[in-house]
């Protein structure tokens, strides 16, 4: 082995971090790099990564934070890392990633290949049918305070090659850009937006958690997806024993519960009365609750079920509302359903899969916007909403195949 080249990483692992860091697209990090800008030097860029990763005198620079705004009016510090460093940090996963996957718990869906949200949303849907109480549980800034110490430990269980260790912590403590232009250590945590957080937050928690779990409470199921938890009991006395024993678990990790947002919930069913506090949670952007659902047989039935969360549905429609489409009557009917087709399938797609009629809410509102587009558009349907509306429900007859959300939810206008 050469001096000046300490560590063996592979170029064509390189090249595919490379691949799929393009693939996933993002924004530029502190440099202003975009994808298409490194590209440009696309041979000459993952050379200088590829060296200084073997040399082991690659250094991160700061990630840039951008705040996300959250439901409650307060914001989510999100981390953009530069494309270089992006393609490091994929780098190591695609090293780190085949030798941990193997161990984690089966019940752990988040950011794992041939997992998925709506795996773990159907797996805890199965076990509200059968276990009557579930404790959510939320994670007070889990991958803000997460502790580097600790999660250095993680890694070493799994992993001794020196060059994976050396840039792991190298990334846990690189700076973070404010979005004044200040630059501040970060003693703690990792940013959510990294392309190797997601495998160190999977890491921290198998053995913070589910091996604990599995531990301590072999018999009792849980779904988790990254931080989000969902843990099924059969009593009421089991759930607050475990709630009190898992507190005290991440106490001991350096992490803390949301006091307010863990809860212990009754899956109410049947015609089982209950006068306990929660009956509700809420999963991956499903609404856990219970719902009367008419059986086959035309008999109906208190089951405990998921659907489009209503913050979820409050967001879609945020988000048609700044498409701004009814204002956009320099395109055609095709033209708008092209735009906005793919965010149509993606919703649907995810948010239908349980009761996707709750999705009609938001559906009914984006024909509402194409109501008004056409007023827009066309004079003889200037300020005549229902004539607009029948014209718009008779193209959704003869062309339902235009919206994803005619032909999928059959959610049209009327034409009568």
């Amino acid at each position: 082995m050469s001096k000046a080249k300490p560590f063996v990483i592979s170029k064509w692992k390189v090249w595919e971090a490379y691949k799929r860091v393009k693939a996933n697209k993002g924004a530029a990090g502190v440099d202003g790099e975009s994808l298409e800008a490194f590209e440009e030097k696309r041979k000459d860029n993952l050379y200088k990564i590829w060296n200084r990763m073997s040399s082991g005198t690659y250094f991160p620079p700061p990630v840039r934070r951008v705040e996300i705004p959250k439901r409650d009016g307060r914001t989510r510090p999100l981390g953009i890392p530069t494309v270089s460093d992006r393609i490091a940090q994929m780098v190591v996963k695609l090293y780190l990633e085949p030798e941990v996957e193997p161990c984690f718990h089966p019940d752990s869906y988040g950011y794992r290949p041939g997992k998925s949200a709506l795996d773990a949303v159907g797996q805890a849907r199965e076990r509200c049918f059968v276990l009557p109480w579930a404790i959510d549980i939320d994670i007070k800034g889990f991958f803000d305070n997460l502790d580097h110490e600790l999660v250095m430990r993680a890694v070493r269980r799994f992993t001794n090659v020196k060059w994976i260790l050396l840039y792991v912590e190298r990334w846990l403590t690189a700076p973070v850009r404010l979005p004044d232009g200040s630059v501040e250590p970060r003693e703690k945590g990792t940013p959510q937006g990294g392309v190797i957080s997601p495998l160190l937050a999977n890491l921290f928690l198998h053995l913070a958690f589910d091996d604990w779990m599995l531990g301590n409470f072999p018999s009792v199921p849980f779904e988790r997806y990254a931080d989000d938890i969902v843990v099924h009991c059969k009593t009421e006395t089991q759930a607050n024993y475990l709630r009190d024993g898992i507190e005290k678990r991440l106490a001991h990790c350096r992490l803390e519960l949301h006091p307010a947002k863990t809860k212990i919930v009754h899956c109410k069913r049947g015609n089982g009365k209950t006068d306990h506090p929660n009956v509700r949670f809420t999963f991956l952007g499903y609404d856990f609750e219970p719902r009367w659902n008419r059986k086959k047989a035309g008999w109906s039935s208190l089951d405990f079920t998921p659907q489009v969360s209503r913050d979820a549905r409050k967001k879609m429609r945020r988000t048609l509302k700044s498409l701004g489409l009814q204002r956009r009557s320099d395109l055609s009917l095709q033209e708008l359903s092209e735009q906005i087709n793919p965010k149509l399938h993606g919703w649907i797609n995810y948010y239908g899969r349980y009761r996707k009629s709750a999705l009609s809410y938001v559906f009914f509102h984006l024909n509402t916007i194409l109501i008004r587009w056409a007023m827009r558009k066309y004079k003889k349907l200037k300020r005549r909403f229902g004539k607009a509306k029948l014209w718009l429900g008779r193209i959704s007859r003869r062309e339902p195949e235009l919206f994803a959300h005619w032909s999928k939810l059959g959610v049209r206008p009327p034409v009568g």
